[in-house]
């Protein structure tokens, strides 16, 4: 997948040059995942597809409908609907940048005895369910289909809703939306059952309709992988292995450790992820709550305890205004921290180089301000 989504990726002649390695079911299977998501005909229906690439045709038959979708290469005669399409143009309206273009597209929907009577029948209720399914697939092509609330609801994620997360997110998020994105998620869900969890997966797929989405669990999750979505066991407790993991899958732009929620081991992943994360990179931790929990390793006791969740944050704080602070040697990471964006029970870390100056050198430090401003007069020194 990800050499499909550098091929759909530059310019138009880039594409076409390098038609040869395109799997073209890839495109319609992707295709048949976001038609999934609207509304589809009440009975499987069989669209045609001819795809002109080079000096060959490609024939492909998809079927969408309840309880039934595939992508099959081949013809038929019988398909009632035919859609027509260059491939790079294809390609390019799936997975490459916002503007992709159709002007190569031809639909066709094949002539079929007309209704007995004014009233519906089968034969109507065939054309319309096919106008419907040409529609879904056509409307899978589009950039943006919906909105991260309404995938969080349709996928069973929990963050909307058990939490309230959606909002940050597309805030934060928006500006990604169309790129390429490598996006690691910390915690599949599901616990032990080797075919649950995946929900939030499956919304990131969607929302980054150009990103590769990676889910990290201390369980075998392998059952939910499908194109875009890939699934890794291990322990986000161990950091050799974290480190050892993004640079296999990376560079990184996102991060999140929607994990144990064990003090320890966000700490852990944050010390060993976040230097890996790509320049401009989100890192986010849901369910800062735990951070008061003393089962969870943490405490509401000293609330500035560096070994919890936040208090560990309102560290970076300081490593955000390094520079002001007198005689500090900033480490790394104080060099990296770009900004921090708190909301109830999450954080996002913004990765970028951390170096803006402080305030000029000749304002003093340790004065008084007001006594430095307005130095008393020499009457008023002699009163």
């Amino acid at each position: 997948m990800e050499k499909l989504l550098s091929i759909a990726d530059g310019v138009e002649e880039d594409t076409r040059a390098r038609l040869d390695d395109v799997d073209a079911s890839l495109v319609l299977r992707e295709m048949v995942s976001r038609a999934a998501l609207l509304v589809g005909p009440s009975m499987p229906v069989t669209i045609q597809f001819d795809l002109a690439a080079a000096d060959k045709k490609l024939g492909y038959l998809v079927t969408i409908g309840p309880g039934e979708s595939k992508v099959e290469s081949g013809w038929s005669q019988d398909a009632p609907a035919r859609i027509r399409q260059d491939l790079a143009e294809l390609v390019r309206s799936v997975f490459g940048p916002v503007g992709g273009e159709h002007a190569t597209r031809e639909i066709e929907l094949m002539e079929n005895p007309g209704p007995k009577t004014i009233d519906p029948d089968a034969v109507l209720d065939k054309r319309r369910a096919t106008a419907l399914a040409v529609h879904q697939l056509l409307k899978a092509c589009s950039p943006r289909q919906l909105d991260l609330d309404t995938l969080a609801l349709h996928f069973g994620s929990d963050k909307w809703a058990d939490h309230w997360y959606t909002p940050h997110y597309d805030r934060h998020f928006a500006p990604y939306r169309e790129r390429r994105v490598k996006l690691l998620e910390i915690g599949i869900g599901g616990y032990e059952a080797s075919d649950q969890g995946g929900e939030s997966l499956r919304m990131w797929k969607h929302y980054f309709r150009r990103g590769l989405i990676n889910g990290l669990d201390i369980y075998d999750k392998s059952s939910l992988d499908e194109p875009r979505i890939r699934t890794i066991k291990g322990s986000q407790a161990d950091p050799d292995f974290l480190i050892e993991l993004a640079g296999r899958i990376g560079p990184l732009d996102i991060i999140i450790d929607d994990g144990s929620h064990l003090s320890a081991d966000v700490i852990t992943s944050f010390q060993a992820l976040f230097p890996l994360l790509a320049p401009g990179g989100l890192y986010v931790i849901e369910d800062l709550q735990t951070s008061y929990w003393p089962g969870w390793n943490g405490g509401s006791d000293d609330l500035n305890d560096p070994g919890t969740s936040l208090g560990f944050l309102k560290t970076l704080v300081d490593s955000l205004h390094h520079q002001e602070r007198a005689g500090s040697r900033p480490s790394a990471m104080d060099k990296e921290v770009g900004a921090l964006h708190m909301y109830h029970n999450i954080g996002f870390v913004e990765k970028s180089v951390n170096a803006e100056q402080s305030s000029a050198a000749w304002i003093p430090r340790d004065l008084d301000p007001m006594t430095w401003m307005y130095p008393p007069t020499a009457n008023e020194d002699t009163e």
